[in-house]
């Protein structure tokens, strides 16, 4: 068994280790001028926001489709949509046919409503046809409907109303996603994180 004397000389070479390798760490401070050399180097670099700019509610699971339906609602001017999948359906209470019919709804009332969906080469998944199927129903309702460019797929789940709202996380416009999965989605409330999420909403369009 390992004596007193044996034991504090290890704590004191742990300390002196200890306080030796601290300040070679990197702070945060340098993770992030990192990231942002990194994306200056890509030519895409990041925009930055203090929480003073905005304030963010997260939406577990159920809790994004009451909240996403009340904002479309209450849009007075604009509503930008860009998702993956859209899949609307014919029977009684299905998720985002509520939603489209909210967005149909905000288009008679004279709010502009645009919408980018994904169309890719494959369509095994069923995506292309679940997303025609939905715009041409928008298409009818007056909602502006736009397919990405085939090239890229468009992974987004992402909302901006009125330039102020922007919703953003892993909620697909499908029933499961909006009703039954774990999801993880945020509201954010300011008009600069929208202003930058509208203008990469644009930048999809073909």
């Amino acid at each position: 068994m390992p004596n007193r004397l044996t034991k504090d000389i290890s704590l004191v070479i742990l300390i002196c280790f200890v306080s030796l390798i601290i300040p070679l760490l990197p702070s945060e401070h340098s993770f992030l001028s990192l990231a942002d050399e990194q994306n200056t180097e890509r030519g895409k670099k990041g925009h930055n926001f203090s929480l003073g700019d905005c304030s963010v509610t997260l939406l577990k699971n159920r809790e994004y489709f009451p909240v996403l339906s009340a904002a479309i609602d209450n849009a007075r001017k604009e509503i930008m949509i860009s998702f993956f999948l859209f899949k609307t359906d014919a029977y009684p209470h299905n998720y985002p046919t509520i939603i489209m019919e909210h967005l149909i709804e905000a288009a008679g009332r004279g709010v502009k409503a645009v919408v980018i969906l994904e169309k890719g080469t494959d369509d095994s998944s069923g995506v292309n046809a679940h997303n025609q199927d939905t715009m041409v129903k928008l298409k009818k309702g007056g909602v502006e409907v736009y397919f990405d460019s085939i090239q890229t797929t468009t992974h987004t789940k992402l909302v901006v109303i009125d330039r102020r709202y922007t919703f953003v996380g892993s909620h697909n416009l499908t029933h499961s996603a909006l009703k039954y999965n774990n999801e993880l989605s945020v509201l954010i409330d300011s008009a600069p994180v929208a202003e930058d999420a509208a203008s990469y909403i644009n930048s999809l369009y073909p």
